[in-house]
């Protein structure tokens, strides 16, 4: 049989150790090691070995025992632990803090969060627009106003919790006596119950209903903008406030226009004479078509910002710029006269040097 490990070790504390220390070295090495928690292989077994040292070493008796004759001495220790059962990790958070984690008696609560998803066009993301939803929600019931009890009456106290809406119970743990408190099982923390349900609701105090909502998007949102209506969610319980409803926004891909944060991108096709000589062309912008100059000798790749013409800037004043980015584009075929302007174009333009 292997030794057992000195139980100070096993706590990490000192011989000259309080109470108040080895109960927090217990407790803090019992939440690391506990299998519900831990998926290592000798997690049980260290479990058990920090619980077998605490049991004595929490004990004024034992602990001077053990001090004294070790841990084969006074009749042995850690024999009544053999038994021990883990349990689950809820049990141990229990036996911790003697039920601190459950519940008191329900208060208000806030109804929950609704998310809705909107598409729009680029030019109602640059512009704004005003939309409006079909949404889905709960609210209170219009027959009993929230209470879930039929009209003309009102939920009673209830006897099981006296309408505190919780019950304790003084249970036994490795800490000592503790009391637990737990919701009341018959009224389920309310600390009332509900007689007469209302027949519209069933006793809920809310029912389904649909709701069209006008949503105000404001120039200059991106993909991914998130808008929030206030109180526009779900209900809320027990006089709780309602939740809040979100908009998601998507725009959708344009046929001429790319963005570029709050710059419009704009692919300009233009022929080799155009290019060559210099024009002036229509292009498109968000606001209608407006006039730009080439320069002669135009190279693709050439980018012609049209200031002003982009996106609104969402927070403050002013807007982004459109940028005309320039596409030389060869004639794929000629016609015969064509060809022959080609061509003596050709004879009148030397070679280009090669560089170096």
């Amino acid at each position: 049989m292997a030794e057992k490990r000195d139980f100070y070790e096993v706590l990490g504390v000192p011989k000259d150790a309080g109470e108040d220390d080895i109960k927090k070295a217990f407790r803090t090495l019992a939440f690391k090691y506990h299998p519900d928690r831990n998926p290592e292989k000798d997690a049980e077994d260290r479990f058990k070995e920090i619980n077998e040292a605490y049991e004595v070493l929490s004990d004024p008796q034992k602990r001077a025992a053990y001090d004294h004759f070790g841990s084969g001495g006074a009749g042995g220790f850690g024999q009544g632990f053999q038994g021990f059962d883990v349990g689950g990790f809820g049990d141990i958070f229990e036996a911790f803090f003697g039920g601190a984690a459950t519940a008191t008696r329900q208060g208000p609560q806030r109804g929950g969060d609704l998310l809705h998803q909107m598409s729009i066009t680029l030019e109602e993301a640059a512009f704004g627009v005003e939309k409006e939803i079909i949404v889905s929600r709960s609210e209170h019931c219009s027959v009993c106003q929230g209470t879930g009890a039929k009209p003309g009456t009102q939920p009673i106290r209830c006897t099981n919790c006296n309408g505190t809406g919780q019950v304790r119970r003084v249970q036994q743990s490795i800490f000592g006596r503790f009391t637990n408190v737990t919701p009341c099982p018959r009224c389920r923390g309310e600390g009332k119950i509900i007689a007469e349900p209302c027949q519209q609701c069933h006793g809920t105090g809310r029912e389904r209903r649909q709701r069209n909502l006008a949503v105000k998007v404001p120039a200059g949102v991106d993909n991914g903008s998130r808008i929030k209506l206030s109180g526009e969610g779900e209900a809320g319980a027990r006089g709780g406030p309602p939740g809040d409803m979100y908009i998601d926004l998507s725009v959708k891909q344009h046929q001429l226009f790319t963005r570029e944060e709050d710059d419009l991108v704009f692919e300009l096709r233009t022929n080799i004479v155009q290019a060559a000589l210099g024009a002036e062309v229509e292009v498109p912008t968000l606001d209608g078509p407006t006039k730009l100059k080439i320069p002669a000798g135009s190279q693709t790749g050439a980018v012609f910002r049209l200031r002003n013409r982009g996106i609104p800037h969402l927070r403050s004043g002013g807007r982004g710029d459109e940028l005309v980015h320039l596409r030389v584009v060869t004639p794929e075929s000629l016609s015969k006269r064509q060809r022959e302007l080609f061509e003596e174009l050709a004879q009148t333009m030397a070679p280009e040097k090669k560089g170096g």
